[in-house]
């Protein structure tokens, strides 16, 4: 089955041909070179291919998107605030190396005791969190300079030392 990650969300029209600002936690400016689809949140785990015709990229966070079938500013404006995926392959091409996005997929170990596979990346303003499954409960771990100890890319491990305590809110 096809693994997909969210990389960020439609959040305005562009100019009057359908165009569409996508906001994206890439971590670096890209056009999306190679990509051909991008999967759009239609409901809730429910994706919408949408075939680029044409990006270009604003800065590190935005990218100006053309779709195909999307030829005016009504019908982009159904897409804002959707969110925006990619196939793991393509992922994985376009993620930024040192971007937290690309953490996801990694195991995540506390000291010694593996806790799991990272689900997602969430980014708030003053910190980073990683989204994971422990004994069937979604749970929050904060990623940052005092947590993280160790991240090894090839083996998509990464290390932390957790503050005593914040396992057992959740568990």
């Amino acid at each position: 089955m096809e693994q997909y990650f969210s990389i960020g969300k439609m959040v305005a029209t562009f100019r009057l041909q359908g165009e569409i600002i996508l906001e994206h936690n890439l971590g670096k400016k890209t056009n999306f070179k190679g990509i051909q689809v991008l999967f759009v949140e239609s409901v809730a785990d429910r994706f919408l291919p949408y075939f680029i015709v044409q990006a270009v990229a604003k800065n590190e966070k935005e990218t100006y998107i053309k779709l195909e079938g999307v030829d005016s500013k009504e019908s982009a404006h159904k897409l804002c605030s959707k969110k925006v995926w990619l196939s793991q392959d393509d992922f994985r091409n376009v993620a930024g190396k040192t971007a937290p996005i690309s953490l996801i997929g990694y195991r995540l170990f506390d000291k010694e005791n593996e806790l799991g596979v990272i689900e997602e990346i969430i980014e708030q303003p003053h910190q980073i969190l990683c989204r994971l499954i422990i004994r069937e409960k979604e749970v929050l771990i904060p990623l940052n300079e005092s947590t993280i100890q160790n991240v090894n890319h090839s083996k998509k491990l990464v290390h932390t030392d957790l503050p005593d305590g914040l396992l057992e809110i959740y568990l």
